[in-house]
């Protein structure tokens, strides 16, 4: 004891050769068929193997801004970390290790959860000293602990009450059972969306797939507020995907759903669209818009033009077939697709928000943010503050870039992910 306060006890650690990959066989086989309320401290005993301690696993709440705890047994569950300016962040944002020295000599280390490309959270564990090889070690424990999180998610409630921060209405909760992972990379495009208002959304969604070398992306807004619209917009998304999976072009993809929509609900109830091809190998860009808000184009992080098209009705009121835009996107290109309430809210003085505000700061934040997943939740969020934290719509933003397709782009992208996953930590 020293000043009355207990030091941590250091732990003997196995380091023998194949340990490691012991550990993660060990964990994968105990796993498989336990629980989901004893992960956690499976997690945490496995841990201690390499000397670890104080395992915290941290999940991003649904307004994406903070990370909270998951309760169990032997994590330590403390105060939930801004997803802005805290270590945790930054290993969630940016998908990087993040090392803090403690002061007892220790180092606390804050890995992302990462499944496949989706960002789940990140998870935090205190060693008295790290090398590479813990630092890889725990890199594949963290990527472990998401596959089990995302696998036990789908079958249990913990994660989503942990991850629920304020009381969610039935239209919101029937949204996001709707919604895919909210971000997803690969070395030729990245995505991510957010939709606000978090705990009251209704009308809006977004879908997205990549098959093979297509990203397909669609964005709808449908009518009215409440559950009415949370029907609607399940409807909408389920004709989208089921005529995007019978691989139809965009056009008979657009009568597929108006024509859902017209017979579940009638001549008076609409959704305005907007649907997406991307071939993420040469940048071909095809779109169709169904009364939807033109998409944004991001050229060298600024906002260089509007994605005007033909427009027809929008689904649900039997418009003309529509035509077909195309358009070849340079490597780094971004683009942005939103629902009119981001700009048709009024601030307070009875003025309209507009799109001028939205290109403004989409090309203020863009500069400062990366990752397309950081750009896209900082531009959501700085949006909000300038309405005066209004949100009387659903405001909804889907941002993707595509990085280019060719083989030596690949290569240089693999290697700086494997540069930053092997040994790029970063200090705070």
């Amino acid at each position: 004891m020293v000043g009355g306060e207990r030091k941590p006890r250091r732990v003997e650690v196995d380091r023998s050769e194949g340990f490691g990959e012991r550990l993660l066989g060990v964990l994968l086989d105990r796993a498989h068929e336990m629980p989901p309320q004893m992960i956690a401290p499976l997690i945490a005993e496995e841990v201690a193997g390499i000397g670890g301690r104080d395992v915290s696993i941290l999940l991003q709440d649904y307004e994406q801004m903070l990370l909270v705890p998951l309760p169990g047994r032997r994590l330590v569950v403390g105060d939930p970390e801004p997803i802005e300016d805290s270590p945790a962040g930054d290993a969630f944002l940016y998908a990087r290790a993040v090392e803090v020295d403690q002061d007892d000599g220790g180092v606390r280390i804050y890995m992302p959860l990462l499944d496949g490309s989706d960002q789940v959270g990140a998870m935090s564990v205190t060693l008295d000293e790290v090398d590479d090889d813990d630092r890889r070690l725990l890199r594949r424990l963290a990527g472990l602990v998401a596959d089990m999180i995302v696998t036990k998610n789908a079958y249990t409630d913990q994660f989503f009450v942990a991850r629920r921060r304020a009381p969610m209405s039935l239209a919101a909760e029937i949204q996001w059972s709707l919604l895919p992972p909210l971000a997803m990379f690969v070395p030729q495009v990245e995505v991510a969306g957010i939709l606000e208002p978090a705990y009251a959304a209704a009308g809006d969604s977004f879908d997205y797939a990549l098959n093979d070398d297509l990203l397909h992306v669609g964005m709808i807004d449908a009518m009215g507020h409440g559950l009415d619209a949370a029907t609607m917009a399940t409807v909408a998304i389920g004709a989208y995907r089921h005529a995007r999976r019978a691989a139809i072009d965009l056009a008979q993809v657009y009568a597929f759903m108006d024509q859902a929509i017209d017979e579940q609900f009638g001549p008076d109830h609409f959704v305005t669209a907007q649907m997406m091809r991307l071939d993420i190998t040469t940048g071909h860009l095809q779109w169709v818009n169904a009364g939807h808000p033109a998409p944004l184009l991001i050229r060298g992080l600024t906002v260089v033009d509007r994605l005007e098209s033909p427009s027809t009705l929008p689904v649900g009121f039997g418009g003309d077939t529509p035509a077909v835009s195309e358009l070849m996107l340079r490597r780094g290109d971004r683009v942005l697709c939103f629902t009119d309430g981001l700009i048709e809210e009024h601030r307070g003085k009875g003025e309209l928000f507009g799109e001028e505000q939205l290109i403004h700061w989409t090309n203020h934040i863009m500069g400062q943010n990366p990752t397309v997943r950081a750009a896209t939740r900082a531009l959501s969020h700085a949006l909000k503050r300038e309405r005066g934290g209004l949100t009387s719509d659903d405001a909804t933003l889907f941002l993707f870039e595509w990085r280019g397709g060719d083989a030596d782009h690949l290569a240089v992208f693999d290697d700086r992910s494997s540069r930053q996953a092997e040994g790029g930590p970063e200090g705070t």
